[in-house]
């Protein structure tokens, strides 16, 4: 699998619409002393750190809708974790495997909310899908070379199906890898963001960079 695309999507208009939810629920700034005292089970690519939600000892068995683990990661001066590249992508699976973890949440998410009615994202179920930790654009999903889609689920089709939503339920605008649930392998699949999973952070350059500037007596 070839490096994933690396086009950013132009989403500063977007953000401010991205951080107030439908519901009231929000998306949460980080929180300096949580920043300070983030937990890094592993390191790669550029020293950068990653959290396993199932390797801390007060999250063990504990699962988290996408906004909920996202927030906890934000908390901490991380976000969700974004598979930019294919050794990433093979890297964090290769965890999942070998803690035989179910599925995880990943900081993807299709563009559902104000301003993605723009061209570039349209059609939004091909074009709209994006790492919202990094405001970067996914290849589209007809590239199935430059994606880590499933080319099964639920109801047999190639991933993203929007299967709940097909069915009478919710939309499904979340990404989340599946550990060969659907006898499919360990690939992406779009789920409804409601739904509970464990969850992988990574340290983000952004929100480190904010707090050591707001907190210049903390070393974060």
């Amino acid at each position: 699998m070839r490096q994933f695309s690396s086009l950013v999507v132009a989403l500063a208009a977007l953000a401010a619409a991205h951080a107030q939810f439908p519901n009231g629920r929000i998306l949460e700034p980080p929180v300096p002393s949580q920043c300070v005292q983030r937990v890094i089970h592993e390191r790669y690519a550029d020293n950068k750190g990653y959290f396993f939600s199932w390797r801390d000892p007060a999250l063990r068995g504990v699962e988290e809708d996408w906004l909920s683990a996202r927030n906890y990661c934000r908390q901490r001066c991380m976000d969700l974790v974004s598979l930019e590249t294919s050794d990433e992508n093979e890297w964090v699976k290769n965890r999942i495997v070998q803690d035989k973890v179910k599925y995880i949440w990943t900081s993807g998410r299709l563009c559902d909310f104000k301003g993605c009615n723009r061209p570039d994202l349209l059609p939004n179920e091909v074009n709209g899908w994006f790492w919202t930790a990094e405001l970067q654009k996914l290849a589209p999903t007809t590239n199935r070379q430059q994606n880590d889609w499933s080319e099964g689920g639920g109801i047999g089709k190639p991933q993203p199906d929007n299967r709940e939503l097909i069915q009478g339920g919710a939309a499904e605008h979340c990404v989340a890898i599946l550990n060969n649930f659907y006898n499919d392998g360990v690939h992406w699949h779009d789920v409804a963001c409601h739904h509970r999973k464990p969850f992988v952070c990574e340290e983000n350059d952004a929100l480190l960079k904010y707090v050591r500037y707001t907190n210049p007596n903390l070393r974060v």
